[in-house]
């Protein structure tokens, strides 16, 4: 496998520069950050202090697992009876990932987690937004083989938003998949 960082150098910023004739080669795209997140407001709603902290930190240390840094804690903002949400209660954790962790992840993304999920038949095209950036959701967090389905106390889902300095939607398109990333268009399935 060819490391992420040297396809783009080598193989992303020539093909960018010959379609969209940048001038310069700081102008060409690249990929920003990555921020992996899961809310799990659902799952502490109604549960007791020793419960709650359980669960954000089974979520916590798997989330941390997945992707090699310590997640931040997301707390709730105030206070809402009809969801059973007090101000201050951890409702999601996400990392927000860069440099040579983001791109450790991005080839852990495109090579092994995505292939491996049920039913994959190429991310949407719709999933990019007019700014080039891209958001992806897991149900469960299953293709990810870090993490032993066996052994776990539950199945979380996860989001996982890729953010590029792209200024239009063709060419955030144009960038994913030339890093590898298989669009459904682009995917030859029989």
């Amino acid at each position: 496998m060819e490391k992420l960082l040297e396809k783009y150098n080598k193989i992303v910023i020539p093909e960018m520069q010959k379609k969209f004739g940048y001038k310069s080669v700081m102008s060409i795209p690249k990929i920003q950050k990555i921020v992996v997140n899961c809310g799990f407001g659902k799952m502490v709603a109604g549960k007791g202090a020793g419960e709650r902290e359980k669960i954000e930190q089974y979520i916590s240390e798997s989330l941390a697992i997945i992707t090699g840094q310590k997640p931040s804690l997301n707390k709730a903002k105030k206070s809402i009876a009809a969801f059973k949400l007090r101000e201050g209660v951890g409702v999601g954790v996400h990392c927000t990932l860069r440099k040579k962790r983001m791109y450790d992840f991005l080839e852990k993304l495109v090579w092994v987690v995505l292939p491996r999920s049920r039913d994959f038949r190429g991310i949407e095209t719709k999933c990019v937004t007019a700014q080039g950036d891209i958001t992806i959701g897991f149900k469960e967090y299953v293709p990810f083989p870090e993490l032993k389905v066996e052994k776990e106390k539950g199945i979380f889902g996860l989001e996982i938003t890729i953010s590029t300095t792209a200024k239009t939607k063709e060419e955030g398109i144009e960038l994913l998949s030339l890093l590898g990333f298989p669009f459904k268009n682009t995917l030859n399935l029989t």
